[in-house]
């Protein structure tokens, strides 16, 4: 696997891929890499030839009071990862090459609608910052594919509009959540977890569950999803959102089928998401 930081040789690299007829299959993350990375690397490897990953921790999609500082850099332990993965190439771009001009003169990417509420609504310009940061990686390494995490629900929703508003020619792959045994989505910020917090955090998953077996029962939204925020709380959350909002996340409504419940909330210091797809009855 080979490791680049600068644009020109990103560039070269990849060319010389693209003249030799190479699908390319890009995989861009923040770092910290857990089990929940390597399979987005695993479904680029099913199909592409040449897969990229990048590590960026992106300060555009930090807000002012949250965790840039303290996000965890541990590219050593990344390479070494992605290597064994099957990743042909990585990239780490510092700040001032993916954005020379500095944050405050940088050119900002907004796709409306699916980056309204939910974590949009909790964390404004966090979606602005994303999908500026991905259009810069889809242009630099102009993949055939790109896989993104199903965890992140109204990101992958983002990033699918921005694809199809903007024509970019890549197949965006939704990849399923990997979890721990009990049922923990994997994240990056589980481990800010003390032991207590993670004895603690499944039970979001749980709860999602619980409420996913009453609305396919055809039991009431509102009491349903009302419930669900008491069960959190008593278990020691503070929720941010728990929604149910139909798949492509619009409003249910009295003719939606597959829909989706999300939840945000906080144990301790650490922000917590989570989401399970569901049928509702007719």
């Amino acid at each position: 696997m080979r490791t680049l930081q600068d644009i020109p040789a990103l560039r070269e690299v990849l060319g010389e891929c693209r003249r030799r007829g190479q699908r390319i299959g890009l995989v861009p993350t923040m770092g910290n890499l857990h089990e929940g990375h390597l399979a987005l690397v695993a479904a680029a490897r099913r199909r592409a030839d040449v897969v990229v990953a990048t590590v960026f921790v992106n300060p555009l999609q930090f807000g002012p009071n949250e965790d840039l500082d303290a996000y965890p850099r541990t590219l050593a332990d990344d390479q070494a990862k992605l290597e064994a993965a099957g990743c042909d190439l990585l990239f780490t771009p510092s700040v001032a090459t993916l954005y020379p001009r500095g944050l405050n003169d940088q050119t900002r990417v907004c796709v409306p609608g699916v980056s309204e509420g939910l974590c949009g609504g909790s964390r404004p310009g966090h979606f602005d910052g994303v999908s500026t940061v991905v259009s810069i990686l889809f242009n630099l390494v102009q993949p055939d594919v790109a896989c993104f995490g199903e965890k992140d629900y109204q990101q992958l929703a983002v990033i699918r509009k921005l694809v199809d508003d903007l024509h970019f020619p890549i197949e965006i792959v939704g990849v399923p959540i990997e979890r721990a045994d009990d049922g923990l989505a994997l994240s990056s910020r589980n481990g800010y977890l003390d032991e207590a917090e993670r004895a603690t955090a499944p039970e979001l998953q749980r709860t999602l569950a619980m409420l996913r077996e009453k609305l396919e029962a055809g039991e009431p939204v509102d009491a349903t999803l009302a419930a669900g925020l008491t069960r959190l709380r008593e278990a020691g959350f503070v929720p941010d959102y728990l929604e149910l909002r139909a798949a492509d996340l619009g409003p249910v409504s009295a003719t939606t089928r597959e829909a989706v419940l999300l939840t945000a909330a906080r144990l301790g210091t650490t922000r917590l998401i989570d989401n399970l797809t569901l049928t509702l009855p007719r």
